[in-house]
């Protein structure tokens, strides 16, 4: 894939900027986990927006956020020089599991309530300071329906939504973000030992290319299953069509 990242870095920084503006927003409120992709878009918020619109939030987990994430999260905060809060969200957490049926409860049903979590906490100080919540999800995730549903998906915009995730690293290393953020194993932080390419069973390289011909290149199924086992490209299509709810509004019915 060639990209040409001075012209993608001022496409999105545009967009962000614009749409910004058209909701009346004083700046963009964002997640950062101390992964990549939070990373990029906050560098590319403060390319929009100056450093003094952007708000980054830091939302770890006792016992299951690394402190290496902490760390690296805060650095981009030092880096942009932009304002921050870190807000700890275990005793949200425990509250939520004081009222829940804890004999019912499982890792991806807690997975996803942190993610829900988050997104209130980032809604909350969006309404606060009358900022829009700008998410983090790149191309590849939302496609394969690859995050919570009214979760980390519930944003108002999703800048790196065009960018699958080769991309977002190639960018990320244009823009100058610490290697050591580009370079760690891309994880949601949702349970311990979690990461992406564990859950999704294949790596993003190889993900981003199928998706390419499947998507971009509108290749016949049949075509992209020469160059790939036929059981990726099956499981990725099936992601794609089951999680096709994540993509759309609700449904209603018609009368």
């Amino acid at each position: 894939m060639n990209v040409d990242y001075p012209e993608i870095k001022n496409k999105i920084a545009a967009f962000i900027s614009s749409k910004v503006a058209e909701s009346g927003a004083s700046g963009a409120v964002i997640g950062l986990s101390g992964g990549i992709d939070s990373s990029l878009t906050a560098y590319l918020a403060v390319e929009a927006l100056g450093k003094d619109n952007v708000l980054g939030i830091l939302l770890p987990e006792k016992g299951i956020t690394s402190e290496e994430d902490i760390d690296d999260a805060q650095e981009v905060t030092r880096i942009l020089g932009i304002e921050h809060k870190l807000i700890e969200i275990s005793p949200v957490l425990r509250s939520f599991s004081k009222v829940m049926d804890s004999d019912r409860m499982n890792i991806v049903a807690n997975g996803n309530l942190k993610a829900r979590t988050r997104m209130c906490i980032l809604y909350y100080h969006a309404n606060l300071s009358r900022r829009m919540v700008v998410g983090t999800g790149n191309k590849t995730e939302l496609l394969l329906g690859y995050f919570t549903k009214y979760g980390d998906g519930g944003v108002d915009i999703e800048p790196i939504g065009c960018l699958y995730k080769t991309q977002v690293r190639g960018l990320a290393r244009y823009l100058g973000i610490p290697a050591k953020i580009i370079d760690k194993i891309p994880t949601a932080g949702l349970w311990k030992g979690q990461t992406d390419e564990g859950e999704l069973g294949v790596s993003y390289e190889t993900a981003d290319k199928v998706l390419t011909m499947l998507v971009d290149e509108k290749k016949d199924v049949s075509e992209v299953k020469k160059n790939f086992p036929a059981d990726v490209v099956d499981q990725l299509l099936a992601r794609i069509s089951s999680n096709e709810h994540k993509r759309m509004p609700p449904s209603s019915p018609e009368i």
